[in-house]
Protein backbone atom coordinates (compact mmCIF):
# COMPACT_ATOMS: atom_id res chain seq x y z
CA UNK A 1 0.00 0.00 0.00
CA UNK A 2 2.93 2.27 0.95
CA UNK A 3 4.49 1.68 -2.19
CA UNK A 4 0.82 2.17 -4.42
CA UNK A 5 1.15 5.62 -2.39
CA UNK A 6 4.83 6.43 -3.28
CA UNK A 7 4.31 5.97 -6.81
CA UNK A 8 1.07 7.86 -7.15
CA UNK A 9 2.78 10.70 -5.13
CA UNK A 10 6.29 10.75 -7.49
CA UNK A 11 3.72 10.43 -10.23
CA UNK A 12 1.59 13.61 -9.48
CA UNK A 13 5.06 16.02 -8.84
CA UNK A 14 6.46 14.61 -12.16
CA UNK A 15 2.93 15.56 -13.94
CA UNK A 16 3.03 19.10 -11.96
CA UNK A 17 6.56 19.45 -12.51
CA UNK A 18 6.15 18.85 -16.05
CA UNK A 19 2.88 21.19 -15.84
CA UNK A 20 5.22 24.20 -14.73
CA UNK A 21 7.95 23.65 -16.90
CA UNK A 22 5.59 23.33 -20.15
CA UNK A 23 4.13 27.22 -18.54
CA UNK A 24 7.42 28.83 -18.09
CA UNK A 25 8.44 27.66 -21.87
CA UNK A 26 4.85 28.95 -22.67
CA UNK A 27 5.42 32.34 -21.42
CA UNK A 28 9.01 32.92 -22.80
CA UNK A 29 8.06 31.97 -26.32
CA UNK A 30 7.95 34.65 -28.63
CA UNK A 31 4.20 35.29 -28.60
CA UNK A 32 4.11 36.11 -25.55
CA UNK A 33 7.17 38.47 -25.09
CA UNK A 34 6.88 41.65 -24.66
CA UNK A 35 7.93 43.82 -27.53
CA UNK A 36 10.44 46.09 -28.11
CA UNK A 37 9.67 49.44 -30.19
CA UNK A 38 12.56 51.48 -31.27
CA UNK A 39 12.43 54.94 -32.31
CA UNK A 40 14.63 57.63 -34.28
CA UNK A 41 13.07 60.70 -32.41
CA UNK A 42 10.65 61.69 -30.12
CA UNK A 43 7.92 62.20 -31.81
CA UNK A 44 7.08 58.67 -32.67
CA UNK A 45 9.26 57.28 -29.30
CA UNK A 46 5.73 59.56 -27.74
CA UNK A 47 3.77 57.82 -29.80
CA UNK A 48 4.39 54.59 -29.41
CA UNK A 49 4.54 55.17 -25.47
CA UNK A 50 1.11 56.36 -25.93
CA UNK A 51 -0.65 53.73 -28.03
CA UNK A 52 1.57 50.94 -26.32
CA UNK A 53 1.34 51.58 -23.23
CA UNK A 54 2.42 48.67 -20.42
CA UNK A 55 1.56 46.07 -23.76
CA UNK A 56 5.13 47.01 -25.08
CA UNK A 57 8.70 48.21 -23.89
CA UNK A 58 9.84 51.11 -25.68
CA UNK A 59 13.34 52.26 -26.20
CA UNK A 60 14.75 55.50 -27.26
CA UNK A 61 18.35 56.23 -27.19
CA UNK A 62 19.32 59.29 -28.33
CA UNK A 63 21.64 61.66 -26.92
CA UNK A 64 19.56 64.39 -25.06
CA UNK A 65 20.80 66.99 -26.36
CA UNK A 66 21.45 65.98 -29.99
CA UNK A 67 19.42 66.36 -32.96
CA UNK A 68 17.41 63.27 -33.54
CA UNK A 69 18.12 63.68 -37.61
CA UNK A 70 21.72 64.28 -37.40
CA UNK A 71 22.51 62.51 -34.57
CA UNK A 72 25.37 59.79 -35.02
CA UNK A 73 24.51 56.73 -32.40
CA UNK A 74 27.52 54.54 -31.02
CA UNK A 75 27.54 50.39 -31.68
CA UNK A 76 25.67 49.85 -28.27
CA UNK A 77 23.31 52.54 -29.64
CA UNK A 78 22.79 50.82 -33.14
CA UNK A 79 22.87 47.08 -31.13
CA UNK A 80 19.62 48.30 -29.73
CA UNK A 81 17.98 49.03 -32.43
CA UNK A 82 18.66 45.95 -34.28
CA UNK A 83 17.95 43.62 -31.41
CA UNK A 84 14.65 45.83 -31.01
CA UNK A 85 10.83 43.69 -32.60
CA UNK A 86 9.75 46.90 -33.91
CA UNK A 87 12.04 49.87 -35.63
CA UNK A 88 9.83 53.13 -35.91
CA UNK A 89 11.74 55.37 -38.65
CA UNK A 90 10.34 59.04 -39.33
CA UNK A 91 10.78 59.03 -43.21
CA UNK A 92 11.45 61.64 -45.47
CA UNK A 93 15.73 61.24 -45.49
CA UNK A 94 15.44 61.20 -41.55
CA UNK A 95 17.71 60.11 -39.38
CA UNK A 96 20.67 59.83 -41.57
CA UNK A 97 22.84 57.20 -39.79
CA UNK A 98 20.35 54.61 -40.69
CA UNK A 99 22.02 54.64 -44.10
CA UNK A 100 25.39 53.38 -42.80
CA UNK A 101 24.34 50.56 -40.63
CA UNK A 102 22.27 47.39 -40.98
CA UNK A 103 19.04 47.11 -39.67
CA UNK A 104 16.32 44.42 -40.45
CA UNK A 105 13.96 45.07 -42.92
CA UNK A 106 11.33 43.18 -41.19
CA UNK A 107 11.73 45.45 -38.64
CA UNK A 108 11.08 48.77 -39.86
CA UNK A 109 8.12 50.70 -39.69
CA UNK A 110 8.51 54.22 -41.94
CA UNK A 111 5.35 55.87 -40.57
CA UNK A 112 4.88 58.41 -42.92
CA UNK A 113 4.94 56.08 -45.99
CA UNK A 114 1.01 56.97 -46.33
CA UNK A 115 2.12 60.50 -47.35
CA UNK A 116 5.45 60.62 -48.94
CA UNK A 117 4.07 62.05 -51.74
CA UNK A 118 3.80 65.22 -50.21
CA UNK A 119 7.54 65.48 -49.15
CA UNK A 120 8.75 69.15 -48.96
CA UNK A 121 11.59 69.68 -51.04
CA UNK A 122 13.78 71.35 -49.47
CA UNK A 123 15.04 73.09 -51.96
CA UNK A 124 18.74 73.89 -50.57
CA UNK A 125 21.75 73.06 -49.36
CA UNK A 126 23.63 74.53 -46.63
CA UNK A 127 27.00 72.66 -44.72
CA UNK A 128 27.05 74.23 -40.88
CA UNK A 129 26.82 72.45 -37.17
CA UNK A 130 25.07 72.58 -34.16
CA UNK A 131 25.06 70.36 -31.06
CA UNK A 132 27.15 67.10 -30.80
CA UNK A 133 25.61 65.81 -33.95
CA UNK A 134 28.91 68.21 -35.81
CA UNK A 135 28.78 69.80 -38.71
CA UNK A 136 26.20 68.18 -41.07
CA UNK A 137 24.22 69.46 -44.03
CA UNK A 138 20.48 70.87 -45.04
CA UNK A 139 19.32 69.39 -48.61
CA UNK A 140 16.93 67.07 -50.05
CA UNK A 141 13.64 66.64 -48.36
CA UNK A 142 12.25 68.45 -45.16
CA UNK A 143 11.42 66.14 -42.48
CA UNK A 144 9.64 67.58 -39.64
CA UNK A 145 7.13 66.23 -40.82
CA UNK A 146 5.16 65.75 -37.46
CA UNK A 147 4.56 69.54 -37.98
CA UNK A 148 1.76 69.53 -39.68
CA UNK A 149 -0.18 67.48 -37.28
CA UNK A 150 -2.38 66.47 -39.84
CA UNK A 151 0.51 64.17 -40.75
CA UNK A 152 1.54 63.84 -37.24
CA UNK A 153 -2.05 61.43 -36.97
CA UNK A 154 -1.30 59.77 -39.85
CA UNK A 155 2.52 58.63 -38.47
CA UNK A 156 0.44 57.87 -35.08
CA UNK A 157 -1.48 55.75 -36.74
CA UNK A 158 0.93 53.99 -38.79
CA UNK A 159 2.70 53.14 -35.39
CA UNK A 160 -0.61 51.86 -33.84
CA UNK A 161 -1.23 49.28 -36.85
CA UNK A 162 2.68 48.19 -36.22
CA UNK A 163 1.60 46.97 -32.72
CA UNK A 164 -1.92 45.50 -33.65
CA UNK A 165 0.56 43.54 -36.03
CA UNK A 166 2.69 42.30 -33.66
CA UNK A 167 -0.11 42.01 -30.79
CA UNK A 168 -3.36 40.62 -32.66
CA UNK A 169 -4.40 39.79 -29.38
CA UNK A 170 -4.23 43.00 -28.25
CA UNK A 171 -6.12 45.17 -30.74
CA UNK A 172 -8.89 47.07 -29.09
CA UNK A 173 -6.57 48.57 -26.26
CA UNK A 174 -4.29 49.27 -28.73
CA UNK A 175 -7.31 51.08 -30.66
CA UNK A 176 -8.88 52.68 -27.45
CA UNK A 177 -5.51 54.28 -26.88
CA UNK A 178 -5.00 55.38 -30.47
CA UNK A 179 -8.42 57.56 -30.01
CA UNK A 180 -7.44 59.20 -27.24
CA UNK A 181 -4.26 60.23 -28.69
CA UNK A 182 -5.72 61.10 -32.02
CA UNK A 183 -8.06 63.58 -30.31
CA UNK A 184 -5.61 65.13 -28.66
CA UNK A 185 -3.04 65.53 -32.49
CA UNK A 186 -7.04 66.88 -33.99
CA UNK A 187 -7.40 69.81 -31.25
CA UNK A 188 -3.50 70.88 -32.02
CA UNK A 189 -4.67 70.70 -35.96
CA UNK A 190 -7.74 72.76 -35.42
CA UNK A 191 -5.93 75.12 -33.07
CA UNK A 192 -3.11 75.76 -35.84
CA UNK A 193 -6.05 75.37 -38.31
CA UNK A 194 -7.66 78.53 -36.55
CA UNK A 195 -4.62 80.63 -35.67
CA UNK A 196 -3.88 80.71 -38.91
CA UNK A 197 -7.17 81.77 -40.60
CA UNK A 198 -7.29 84.71 -37.78
CA UNK A 199 -3.37 85.90 -39.07
CA UNK A 200 -3.81 88.92 -41.05
CA UNK A 201 0.02 88.37 -41.84
CA UNK A 202 1.10 85.43 -42.58
CA UNK A 203 4.91 85.79 -43.13
CA UNK A 204 7.21 84.66 -40.93
CA UNK A 205 10.51 84.27 -40.56
CA UNK A 206 12.19 80.72 -39.23
CA UNK A 207 15.63 80.51 -37.76
CA UNK A 208 16.17 77.53 -39.27
CA UNK A 209 15.10 75.88 -41.78
CA UNK A 210 12.73 72.91 -40.17
CA UNK A 211 9.38 74.18 -40.71
CA UNK A 212 8.51 73.66 -44.06
CA UNK A 213 5.51 71.18 -43.31
CA UNK A 214 4.20 73.54 -40.42
CA UNK A 215 4.17 76.40 -43.43
CA UNK A 216 2.46 74.17 -45.91
CA UNK A 217 -0.29 72.52 -43.45
CA UNK A 218 -1.41 75.89 -42.32
CA UNK A 219 -0.73 78.17 -45.34
CA UNK A 220 2.07 80.30 -43.87
CA UNK A 221 5.09 82.15 -45.63
CA UNK A 222 8.02 81.34 -43.54
CA UNK A 223 11.49 82.48 -45.20
CA UNK A 224 14.72 80.50 -43.33
CA UNK A 225 17.47 81.56 -41.66
CA UNK A 226 20.64 79.58 -40.82
CA UNK A 227 21.01 80.49 -37.22
CA UNK A 228 21.53 78.92 -33.64
CA UNK A 229 20.02 80.10 -30.53
CA UNK A 230 23.26 79.73 -28.92
CA UNK A 231 25.22 81.84 -31.34
CA UNK A 232 25.09 85.82 -32.10
CA UNK A 233 24.40 85.80 -36.21
CA UNK A 234 27.24 87.12 -37.91
CA UNK A 235 27.75 90.52 -39.40
CA UNK A 236 27.04 88.71 -43.22
CA UNK A 237 23.88 86.74 -41.39
CA UNK A 238 22.53 89.96 -40.79
CA UNK A 239 23.30 91.94 -43.68
CA UNK A 240 21.59 88.71 -45.83
CA UNK A 241 18.69 88.71 -42.82
CA UNK A 242 17.74 92.87 -43.87
CA UNK A 243 18.30 91.79 -47.49
CA UNK A 244 15.43 89.39 -46.57
CA UNK A 245 13.54 91.30 -44.36
CA UNK A 246 12.91 93.88 -47.40
CA UNK A 247 11.69 91.60 -49.91
CA UNK A 248 9.60 89.69 -47.22
CA UNK A 249 8.35 92.01 -44.39
CA UNK A 250 7.37 89.88 -41.67
CA UNK A 251 6.89 90.51 -37.89
CA UNK A 252 8.09 87.21 -36.15
CA UNK A 253 10.59 84.59 -36.68
CA UNK A 254 10.30 81.13 -35.01
CA UNK A 255 12.95 79.69 -32.90
CA UNK A 256 13.89 76.01 -32.22
CA UNK A 257 14.74 77.56 -28.44
CA UNK A 258 15.35 80.77 -27.02
CA UNK A 259 17.71 83.24 -28.92
CA UNK A 260 20.38 84.49 -27.08
CA UNK A 261 19.29 88.34 -25.45
CA UNK A 262 21.90 90.07 -28.12
CA UNK A 263 20.25 88.57 -30.91
CA UNK A 264 16.50 89.24 -29.50
CA UNK A 265 17.42 93.27 -29.12
CA UNK A 266 18.20 93.42 -32.83
CA UNK A 267 15.56 91.31 -34.09
CA UNK A 268 13.34 93.63 -32.23
CA UNK A 269 15.02 96.47 -33.35
CA UNK A 270 14.25 95.32 -37.38
CA UNK A 271 10.54 95.22 -35.55
CA UNK A 272 11.08 91.28 -35.72
CA UNK A 273 9.99 89.38 -32.53
CA UNK A 274 11.54 85.95 -31.78
CA UNK A 275 8.67 83.44 -30.77
CA UNK A 276 9.87 79.89 -29.47
CA UNK A 277 8.42 77.55 -31.67
CA UNK A 278 9.96 74.24 -30.36
CA UNK A 279 9.76 71.01 -33.24
CA UNK A 280 10.46 68.30 -30.24
CA UNK A 281 12.35 66.33 -32.71
CA UNK A 282 14.34 65.78 -29.17
CA UNK A 283 12.41 64.73 -25.76
CA UNK A 284 11.83 68.07 -23.94
CA UNK A 285 13.32 69.50 -21.15
CA UNK A 286 9.73 69.11 -19.61
CA UNK A 287 6.35 67.89 -20.38
CA UNK A 288 6.02 66.11 -23.51
CA UNK A 289 5.04 66.23 -27.28
CA UNK A 290 1.18 67.50 -27.00
CA UNK A 291 2.15 70.06 -24.04
CA UNK A 292 5.06 71.43 -26.28
CA UNK A 293 2.90 72.15 -28.88
CA UNK A 294 0.29 73.68 -27.12
CA UNK A 295 3.01 76.44 -25.99
CA UNK A 296 4.49 76.59 -29.46
CA UNK A 297 0.90 77.14 -30.20
CA UNK A 298 0.13 79.79 -27.47
CA UNK A 299 3.43 81.42 -28.29
CA UNK A 300 2.42 82.59 -31.84
CA UNK A 301 -0.86 83.12 -31.27
CA UNK A 302 0.05 85.84 -28.14
CA UNK A 303 3.00 87.28 -30.71
CA UNK A 304 0.74 87.68 -33.54
CA UNK A 305 -1.97 89.16 -31.05
CA UNK A 306 1.12 91.22 -29.59
CA UNK A 307 0.82 90.07 -25.62
CA UNK A 308 3.44 88.15 -23.76
CA UNK A 309 4.66 85.37 -25.13
CA UNK A 310 5.86 82.12 -23.19
CA UNK A 311 8.96 80.96 -23.97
Amino acid sequence: MKRIFLFLLIGVSFYSCKKKQKQETADNTPENKTPVVASVNYPLHYFAQQIGGDLIETIYPVAENADPAYWQPEVEDVELYQQADIILTNGAGYAKWMKKVSLPESKLVNTSDAFHHQYIESGETITHSHGPGGEHTHKGIANTTWLNFKFALQQAEAVKEALIRKLPNQKQALEANFETLKKELVQLDEQMQSLSSQLEDKNLFGSHPVYQYLAKGYALKIVSEHWEPGQIPSEEQWEAFQHNLHHHPAKIMLWEGEALQETQNTLNDHGVKPVVFNPCGNKPVSGDFISMMKTNIENLERAALQKEVVN
